[in-house]
């Protein structure tokens, strides 16, 4: 399809940010609508994690736009998981087979700015202070106000491209039009953010490149780190029971918490109070839809479509690929409807998939990281992969090293979690493994990866 007439583009954050370089450098008319106002002289407002993990599928989406070199001098590597059982000595379980595989922490906010810079580079026009308020569909024509001083604006547009997140106001203006088969379906878990500070010399005061891990079964401490030796802690909890956060009424329940839940992790933390009594809890959810689009006028994608919780790191990184496949769609084919179709038909598989897998990596990092079963398994799989290169090729280093869809990587990652229960059941050592019969099956049931 050959550019003509306007792509709007609802929401600036990461992926708006992304899709509007990607449109704008082909040529592109492509205006971008921000409810908030301008990080870049506003500073960055919060509300969401500020560590985002970013991974191949990310990092392939940044070179895309030119951004590679300018996030990574403000990434911090993180070599694997670095898990702190309770009352044990912390250990190190690698990502992948070295430090050509391993991902990074990076800041949303200082990633946003340097992502709407390329945009403008690239010829977008961003408006800020603009919240969607609703869509004349037939008239092609969008309606935002301004929160701040209540003045509306009216944008018209070939075709509407949502990117304005879990709560996308996009996606509302399309429910009455078409039937989005729209649920939310809650974690029933939240989280709560605190924050390590640098050591007293300005070093880090806990290993830096890693993502560490405190599991306690139900629930779970993570923290990752900043350029500015900090490092960003959140703590998983349901929302009710025992314990939960229903559990911490006041700033006493949760200090004797913490004291004996993560007794080494509490002084780390010396403004514990501050952040424990002014940060938020969050909601922790997963978005289906039964539709992403609305024929040819408007189409939805990230969040917006596909919501994740935060447990595989993949959500910025899935929310990038889709920029990718939409951008190609539009380039491809001969209108918006095809183009939006297109998209969906690829994306759809990949998005359910990783949803899926995110939410079993939580029930991983919180229960059996430190579980000897899943210890001897991952032992066994680091072999596996270098007996049989390219046909056992672990599920984490397909989602996070390779650009395998996520579909294909969560349909082989089943098969090849069944053969390390099958090879391990009632083992303690992995001497004991029956090689011969291990290596017929692995030939038998996983084919070449492509």
């Amino acid at each position: 399809m050959k550019p003509a007439g306007g792509l709007v583009i609802v929401g600036a954050g990461l992926a708006g940010a992304l899709l509007a370089t990607l449109l704008a450098r082909r040529g592109w008319s492509v205006d971008v609508f921000e409810k908030r106002p301008d990080p870049r002289t506003r500073g960055y407002e919060g509300g969401r994690s500020i560590n985002l993990a970013l991974a191949e599928r990310g990092l392939h989406a940044l070179r895309q736009a030119g951004l590679q070199d300018a996030v990574m001098a403000q990434a911090v590597m993180m070599r694997g998981r670095m898990v702190h059982p309770l009352g044990g000595e912390p250990m190190l379980q690698r990502y992948g087979r070295d430090d050509s595989e391993v991902i990074w922490s990076v800041h949303r906010g200082r990633l946003n700015v340097a992502m709407l810079d390329a945009a403008e580079a690239a010829g977008a026009r961003i408006h800020f202070n603009q919240r969607l308020d609703g869509v004349d569909f037939d008239r092609h024509v969008a309606r935002f106000i301004n929160d701040h001083d209540r003045t509306r604006r009216e944008q018209a547009f070939t075709a509407l491209l949502g990117c304005d997140g879990a709560g996308s106001g996009l996606r509302a203006a399309m429910a009455p039009l078409v039937d989005l088969g729209e649920r939310f379906e809650p974690l029933g878990h939240g989280y709560k953010e605190l924050e390590i500070p640098p050591a007293d010399g300005g070093g880090f005061r806990i290993e830096a490149n890693a993502l560490h891990i405190w599991p306690r079964g139900g629930y779970m401490c993570i923290a990752l780190p900043n350029t500015e030796r900090t490092f960003t802690v959140t703590l998983f909890l349901p929302s009710e029971g025992e314990p939960s956060f229903a559990s911490l009424p006041g700033l006493a329940e949760a200090r004797a918490f913490f004291a004996r839940d993560f007794g080494d992790a509490l002084p780390l933390v010396p403004d514990f109070d501050r952040d424990w009594t002014n940060n938020p809890i969050g909601v922790l959810g997963t978005l289906r839809l039964r539709n992403w689009r609305l024929d040819g006028r408007a189409v939805l994608l990230g969040d917006a479509a596909h919501a994740m919780v935060p447990f595989h790191g993949q959500g910025m990184n899935c929310a990038f690929e889709d920029c990718l496949a939409l951008d190609a769609h539009l380039a491809g084919a001969e209108d918006f409807e095809s183009a939006f179709a297109a998209f969906e038909a690829e994306r759809r598989p990949n998005a359910e998939a990783i949803q899926a897998m995110a939410l079993e990596n939580y029930i991983e990092m919180r229960d059996r990281v430190d579980d000897a079963d899943y210890l001897l398994q991952r032992q066994l799989e680091v072999q596996l992969a270098e007996r049989h290169p390219g046909r056992f090729v672990p599920r984490y280093s397909m989602v996070s090293f390779q650009r395998v869809p996520y579909a294909t990587a969560f349909e082989r990652g089943q098969v090849q979690r069944q053969l390390l229960v099958e090879a391990t059941r009632g083992l303690e050592r992995i001497e004991q493994v029956d090689w011969d019969a291990l290596d017929g099956a692995i030939i038998e049931r996983l084919a070449p990866l492509e």
